[in-house]
């Protein structure tokens, strides 16, 4: 009785390890090309949420930065490198809270060359013009090929070590479609942030605290 007690304990555990160690794969655009450099990153966030193993969902949200916020828009609005062979996209959201815009309509761009950061094999446009910028982008990606294993794998790095990209209109914040764009280019991601490593410490003492107080009961 003692064994199956302890079995499931360590049982419950290792599932609630499982359960809080998931996380999404969020990155930041953080390197500029020629066009924006003199304005300073980071320039937007990502965000890779896998549905269940063939699906995902891709977020693209704008950040603002020096007074200045970084929207979305145009050929290459958005731009991602997929892992896998075959795939569908759709789903598409254009959102932007500023005064005046009116975001997208957004399409399947296939692949295409982003400036400065070679070729991405899944671009997102946008209806071209300021006025149709968004600060959040989101799309679903469906697996037609394979499978996902995590929410870091659904995407890969091409050539140049790019995840994803974006074409960036700098604009005064708060966003106002009665601006204009101070500057466009693009942006790459430079960084990545992985599931919270405190988590996992804190499980990994939860575990042996709860072997600890195994073995105890074993030997009382």
């Amino acid at each position: 009785m003692k064994i199956k007690y302890i079995a499931a304990v360590l049982i419950a555990i290792a599932g609630l390890g499982l359960q809080q160690a998931k996380a999404d794969f969020i990155f930041n655009l953080t390197v500029p090309n020629s066009g924006i450099s003199g304005f300073p990153g980071p320039y937007a966030t990502v965000d890779v949420h896998l549905v269940d193993p063939t699906h995902a969902t891709i977020s693209f949200t704008s950040l603002t930065n020096g007074g200045n916020i970084y929207l979305f828009g145009g050929v290459n609005a958005v731009d991602v490198n997929v892992n896998a062979t075959t795939w569908t996209i759709g789903s598409f959201v254009a959102t932007n809270s500023g005064i005046g815009f009116t975001p997208g309509p957004l399409s399947d761009g296939g692949a295409g060359n982003v400036d400065g950061f070679g070729v991405l094999n899944q671009t997102v446009n946008s209806f071209d013009g300021f006025t149709h910028t968004s600060n959040f982008i989101s799309f679903g990606l469906t697996n037609t090929s394979g499978t996902w294993l995590s929410d870091t794998t659904v995407l890969v790095a091409n050539n140049q070590g790019v995840f994803a990209a974006a074409h960036i209109f700098v604009t005064t914040f708060p966003a106002n479609a009665s601006n204009s764009a101070l500057a466009t280019g693009f942006a790459a991601n430079g960084g990545s942030t992985v599931p919270d490593g405190g988590t996992t410490v804190m499980l990994l003492g939860a575990a042996l605290g709860a072997l600890g107080m195994a073995r105890r009961f074993l030997m009382s």
